[in-house]
């Protein structure tokens, strides 16, 4: 059984262990909260019981990544961090720092690795190649992240006395906005594309601001298109799932967490598996009203898919999918991406990549409900609406201008028509004054002879 106790301020987990020799050992790891402290007791005490138990005992960096893995990451990331993460320690981390004692790793030694990555060239796998040709100051960023939780995991644990990337200093980031459509170019794209199936994901990700694979996850059960809700305008998808393809090893590590079907393999040797899974945060689980003509389109769609079945009979399967080929399996997002890219180079169309459309549709809800995040969030499936206006701050910054053309036009400009309008009315009278002033004088015959013999002597 493990026990907790209060040191200072932090709360500690303490159990008994026998370790390699036979040697029963007593360890204390230690937590900044008693939420922290009593999640970790009661996974000492369920792995204690069930004879899965492995206590910390790391001294190199590698063997450090691999306890934090099995006992944090397993337990706390989805799918795709776990295989993103598996790949940043088994390609930039690994090989360059592994070996290291846990105790000679210092923030200088650090701070001077940070810096090192940024020359280190960048590893393409099996099913996605390298964009860069060296790592970004994203990626370096990205395996801080990793390095710095797996170090305060450590520092908890009690295998290290301090973090050493604490205080790092990293490589500055600058950030390139993403080419988009605007809705222009987009419906002139959808003027000329002859791809049905390529034409409703196009509609699909600008009206409802879907990833890729919340799209190929869409089930018929998930979809209301009866022509009463049409016709009231309730017409809508419910985002619960996305489609994904994920290792088998993460699939067998995690234990098929989130998993909610996973799809037979075309191959029996291949390393991958296709599978329905849960979105990555909860957020991402909404619901998203239809523009009356995107809902037709999936009618006609449903419509496709029956004469379909009809056809092929028992060679179709039925998964529910809306995005699946003629037999009824899955639809990759390579399919898409294949016609979208052939749709832009037959028609000499702005390169784009297909999530930017997501970035599209995001851009012009801000545009034409002016600025309101929280209801752009809801159709987004952002965790939170400050990411919202952190990736879309430029169009708010539009609206930020146009108040300050309303203030122009409503406060300031008519205060300088009118400041106008009086020198106007000023000088005008001035010279009224003048010209009355003039005749007054030509009046007086003496006066005007004076004035006459004045001005033959100029």
């Amino acid at each position: 059984m493990a026990s907790i106790v209060k040191r200072k301020k932090k709360f500690s987990v303490v159990y008994t262990y026998t370790d390699e020799n036979g040697v029963k050992r007593q360890r204390w790891e230690t937590f900044n909260t008693n939420a922290e402290a009593k999640k970790r007791k009661t996974q000492v005490e369920f792995q204690q019981n069930t004879g899965t138990f492995i206590p910390p005992v790391a001294k190199t960096l590698s063997e450090l990544l691999e306890e934090y893995m099995s006992i944090y990451g397993v337990s706390t990331w989805a799918m795709s961090t776990y295989e993103g993460r598996k790949s940043l320690i088994n390609h930039y981390i690994n090989p360059i720092l592994g070996d290291m004692q846990l105790e000679d790793i210092t923030p200088r030694i650090m701070d001077k690795y940070y810096r090192d990555l940024l020359s280190v060239k960048a590893v393409s796998s099996k099913y996605k190649r390298a964009k860069n040709e060296f790592l970004t100051p994203h990626t370096v960023r990205e395996i801080h992240k990793l390095l710095r939780n797996a170090f305060n995991q450590a520092v908890k644990w009690e295998l290290m006395s301090r973090n050493p990337v604490e205080h790092a200093t990293l490589p500055k980031e600058e950030k390139t906005e993403r080419n988009i459509w605007t809705a222009e170019t987009l419906f002139k794209a959808l003027d000329v594309c002859d791809d049905d199936i390529l034409s409703l994901a196009l509609n699909l990700a600008f009206s409802c601001s879907l990833r890729m694979g919340e799209m190929l996850g869409l089930t018929w059960d998930c979809i209301d298109i009866s022509r009463t809700s049409i016709e009231q305008g309730r017409a809508s998808i419910f985002v619960n799932k996305e489609l994904q393809r994920v290792n088998r090893d993460a699939l067998e590590k995690l234990d098929d967490k989130g998993v909610i079907m996973k799809f037979p393999a075309a191959l029996s040797s291949t390393s991958t598996r296709l599978v329905l899974k849960e979105p990555k945060t909860k957020t991402s689980i909404r619901k998203v009203f239809l523009p009356k003509t995107v809902a037709e389109m999936l009618i006609a769609r449903k419509k496709e898919i029956e004469e379909l079945k009809e056809l092929f009979g028992s060679e179709f399967t039925d998964y529910q999918l809306v995005f699946c080929s003629t037999n009824g399996r899955p639809m990759e997002g390579q399919v898409i991406n294949r016609a979208l890219n052939k749709l832009i180079q037959e028609h000499d169309l702005p390169k784009i990549v297909f999530h930017s459309l997501r970035h599209s549709s995001i851009t012009y809800k801000l545009k034409l409900n002016g600025g309101d995040m929280k209801s752009v969030q809801g159709d987004s499936g952002h965790a939170q609406a400050k990411m919202v206006a952190d990736v879309y701050s430029h169009i708010i910054d539009d609206d930020r201008r146009m108040n300050a053309q309303r203030f122009e036009e409503t406060f300031y400009s008519p205060k300088k028509e009118d400041s106008e309008n009086e020198q106007k009315k000023a000088a005008d009278s001035a010279q009224e004054s003048d010209q009355e002033l003039l005749m007054k004088l030509l009046a007086k015959p003496e006066m005007a002879v004076l004035l006459k013999t004045l001005a033959k002597g100029l």
